[in-house]
């Protein structure tokens, strides 16, 4: 396909999302099934346009002076990309029947200026949902514009060095062919930067390395939560038992493994097993012995484990608002009544977690959120209902397990203890948050 094809799918895409209201990924999986003949670089070129648009939605829209589909692919198109109006124009060539009309005289005049209004909003600028400003304002205050733009941002691709089979070195120089790079703060990360435009990124997962269990793709974030998690057991960690409460795929399962040598006992539970996904296989993979998944279907696998964990981590149920750059439909699909449901489903799994952590255990308490409601607020409200707990200094722990030292932002003070918030802009990662609680010996 040429480009005007591609920017034409990509019109087409957004209109059924508006449409019909449902995930990115599912309107792209239609569109590909129903349009056989676009190669797989012509479905990633297509796929990465949407996402474009979607991340910057409200500051394209404002640029354009309207938010149709048409005039949001074409500001990705000639600004993101870089084309500009000349090859915005060249694409749009009336001679290939697959592309859309040429530039308006209006579209050509807003991409020429290409700027803001004088008056957008802070919600435009920064490419955020208006009812979600006052909630990260307060987190973020006056970086607000700053942390919103991170957001927006495309992500690189990250993954985490299985150190049960392989150490980073071997994996970086495996993959040095797709650009692996070192990651800045997780000792096993690794980074594979992705390119701008319309550039394939590499399907990492198809190498042998990867089929051998050298590696998982795992956001740097989320390897540094494992890592804070795993430090809490100290010299005891052989012989611990460590329960995942919300492990869905296992990632952190497979993490908190790698981190404790297989030494400890890992239990993997979610209480909805479609979660799991390729769990086993993964595990398998990896070559970690001491994870076991336990079944929701069969009665209740967690009561006899109450009082008995050394450690539960709670990967709680969240908005995944710190995810955005990967995922960002979700920013525009998040409701009120998302968020109310999330925070209800939250205190139910830090009041499990009670439950099953030992006299003198720990819970770490993680999101992928950078809502406050998620985050301080729930572990404020979890301290002043149990007593038997205290706040670590996590944000401590945190530079412990990383390379080097973090950023400032990354501690929250809370009461006498402190938490920790990785975000795009201060550490280039997903946005994470992550408290570690101990309860009374």
């Amino acid at each position: 396909m040429r480009d005007g094809g591609r920017i034409s799918a990509a019109i087409e895409i957004l209109a059924d999302l508006e449409t019909r209201r449902r995930p990115v990924q599912d309107a792209l999986k239609d569109w590909g099934l129903t349009h056989r003949f676009a190669g797989s670089r012509d479905r990633s070129a297509i796929g990465n346009l949407v996402y474009d648009v979607l991340r910057r939605r409200a500051s394209l829209g404002a640029i354009m002076g309207n938010d149709d589909p048409r005039a949001l692919v074409f500001a990705a198109y000639a600004l993101q990309w870089g084309k500009g109006l000349d090859g915005l124009a060249a694409a749009a060539d009336p001679a290939d029947r697959h592309a859309p009309a040429p530039p308006t005289p209006a579209e050509a005049a807003a991409l020429t200026a290409a700027t803001l209004p004088d008056d957008a909003d802070i919600a435009t600028r920064a490419d955020l949902p208006g009812w979600l400003v006052p909630s990260l304002a307060r987190v973020f205050g006056d970086r607000l514009e700053t942390e919103g733009r991170a957001l927006a941002a495309r992500a690189d691709v990250d993954l985490r060095a299985n150190t049960l089979k392989a150490d980073r070195d071997a994996v970086l120089a495996d993959l040095a062919g797709a650009g692996a790079i070192a990651a800045t703060w997780s000792p096993v990360g690794v980074r594979v930067p992705v390119g701008p435009g319309d550039e394939k990124a590499p399907h990492l997962v198809s190498e042998l390395s990867f089929k051998r269990g050298w590696f998982e793709v795992q956001d740097e974030g989320s390897q540094l939560a494992a890592l804070v998690a795993a430090e809490a057991l100290g010299p005891a960690a052989a012989g611990s038992v460590v329960i995942d409460l919300c492990a869905g795929g296992g990632g952190k399962s497979l993490a908190l493994a790698a981190a404790l040598g297989d030494a400890g006992r890992i239990l993997a539970y979610d209480n909805d097993k479609r979660r799991f996904g390729d769990i086993l296989d993964r595990i398998a993979r990896s070559g970690a012995s001491g994870i076991e998944v336990l079944d929701p279907g069969r009665g209740d696998p967690l009561a006899p484990l109450a009082g008995s964990a050394d450690l539960v981590v709670v990967d709680a149920p969240c908005t995944g608002t710190g995810t955005w750059r990967r995922r960002p439909d979700a920013k525009w699909r998040l409701a009120p009544g998302a968020l109310e449901m999330r925070r209800e489903q939250q205190r139910g799994v830090l009041g499990a977690a009670a439950q099953l952590v030992r006299p003198g255990g720990t819970i770490c308490y993680i999101t992928c959120s950078v809502l406050p409601e998620e985050n301080e607020d729930q572990v404020a409200a979890f301290l002043a209902a149990r007593r038997d707990f205290r706040l670590e200094d996590t944000a401590a722990a945190l530079g412990r397990v990383a390379a080097r030292p973090l950023p400032e932002t990354t501690r929250v003070p809370l009461g006498a203890g402190t938490a920790a918030r990785l975000t795009p802009h201060a550490t280039g990662t997903d946005g994470f948050f992550i408290a570690r609680l101990r309860r009374a010996d």
